[in-house]
């Protein structure tokens, strides 16, 4: 069983948030909108992040409202209307009378009562924020209702003189995870983390059997496990490249029999009440690595284990990253894909043939999550609280101009870090990684 956040968290977190507005403002904030996926089907609902973030609140198109004046604070919902009809057809609805009572709202309407709410809240406020950019109709909603406050001082109104993006508020608040984020996000890097091993079975099982593995399979085993542990959806479209497939940093076609004799990338995560788990793992589908696979992971896996000796507070994840790019200049120049100068080759970027992306990201609601990377012009030092991923790779397709022998060897190690007080908790440990502990897996 997963453990759930409890409402009094999303209640803190809006208390908080009010607690950084200015004196006589109003935050808007509207929820996601249902997607159709094709003619009268929709996609599964996501929430919006920062929605969910401040209230939990599950379903499409509410509107959240929170106001902060010399009398206080005061939280509003406006949600979709109880009707009987629509929940016979497309499901129940949790209507403003159980949503005041399960969310804890101080007031909530239902959508019918959507443009008195807002004119209500906006109105005679000196200061509005607003995230404008996620959704057109939404903005046009909101700048209309200010262009109609500005028409009536005699009748008493008056439009907010500035407009603020409440995005730095909230998303330096969605950088530091509490306790129970942190939780939950532990429970989603372990669900995550069996589903990789329960691929690496399968594999090996079908490998046994001299039977063809294909990429949709591995997805499928990994779906399967998220679902059945209470994760019902992936956090991104799963990518599972074999062979050279792997070499496509965001392969999702996922379509391909792996050859018996490649190694397969399996880049996978779990959704739980909302956050991210983010895990990458390559391995052989044989269970055996060759020695031109060994020599390119074991220096993958160099890589992430030198960077994890450095992680503490007070770190940043630029010096980490170059320190990567060290690890694996130098050990591509020893393995004879790179010749010449580490230090120049580093200098001119010769690594980026092969290892092109970033070492590092946040991971939270979003798997590339919110929040600044960057603080005055200068690399941000780790805090307790902050979770990102540690992920370098090396990347070997065909039109490589290096050895043939290490064409199509593509590897990716990535796991979820938690900075502590004085250091780091692994949330994807679990997860083999060495040579050694995935052979020994695979072959039992």
């Amino acid at each position: 069983m997963t453990t759930a956040l409890c409402n009094s968290e999303f209640v803190a977190r809006r208390l908080r948030f009010m607690a950084q507005m200015e004196e006589n403002s109003v935050a808007i904030f509207a929820a996601n909108r249902e997607l159709t996926r094709s003619n009268d089907t929709e996609f599964p609902f996501r929430q919006n992040s920062d929605f969910q973030y401040l209230c939990g609140f599950p379903e499409p198109d509410a509107w959240l409202i929170l106001e902060k004046t010399a009398k206080g604070t005061v939280s509003t919902l406006v949600c979709r209307v109880k009707d009987k009809l629509s929940e016979i057809w497309h499901g129940r609805r949790i209507g403003k009378e159980a949503a005041k009572q399960r969310f804890e709202f101080d007031a909530t309407f239902d959508e019918k009562q959507l443009n008195s709410a807002l004119f209500d809240a906006v109105n005679n406020k000196d200061i509005l924020y607003w995230g404008q950019g996620f959704d057109k109709d939404n903005d046009e909603r909101v700048f209309a209702l200010l262009s109609e406050l500005r028409t009536g001082p005699k009748k008493g109104w008056s439009a907010p003189t500035q407009i603020l993006d409440w995005r730095p508020i909230i998303h330096e608040m969605r950088l530091f995870k509490s306790a129970a984020e942190i939780e939950v996000m532990r429970q989603a890097g372990e669900i995550s983390a069996q589903a990789h091993k329960r691929a690496m079975v399968f594999a090996a099982q079908q490998s046994a059997q001299q039977l063809p593995v294909h990429e949709y399979q591995l997805e499928a085993e990994i779906h399967h496990h998220f679902a059945m542990s209470g994760a019902r959806h992936p956090a991104y479209g799963t990518i599972v490249g074999g062979g050279e497939n792997a070499c496509i940093l965001h392969y999702t076609e996922n379509d391909a029999q792996i050859d018996e004799s490649a190694m397969v990338l399996i880049d996978a995560g779990c959704e739980l009440q909302g956050y991210a788990a983010d895990i990458t793992r390559t391995f052989p589908i044989s269970g055996v690595f060759t020695p031109e696979q060994k020599a390119i992971y074991q220096l993958v896996l160099k890589a992430q284990l030198s960077v994890l000796d450095q992680i503490k507070p007070g770190a940043n994840l630029k010096s980490l990253t170059e320190h990567s790019v060290k690890v694996i200049t130098q050990g591509l120049v020893e393995l004879g894909i790179l010749e010449g100068e580490v230090d120049e080759l580093i200098k001119d970027s010769a690594h980026r043939a092969y290892y092109m992306h970033g070492l590092a990201h946040w991971l939270g609601l979003d798997v590339h999550d919110v929040g600044q990377y960057e603080q005055a012009g200068n690399a941000r030092p780790l805090q307790a609280g902050m979770i990102f991923t540690i992920e370098p790779g090396i990347y070997i397709d065909a039109e490589s101009s290096c050895d043939p022998k290490w064409h199509g060897i593509g590897v990716r190690i990535e796991d979820n870090i938690l900075i502590t007080e004085n250091g780091y908790e692994n949330l994807t440990s679990s997860v083999p990684k060495t040579v050694e502990d995935i052979e020994t897996l695979m072959a039992k």
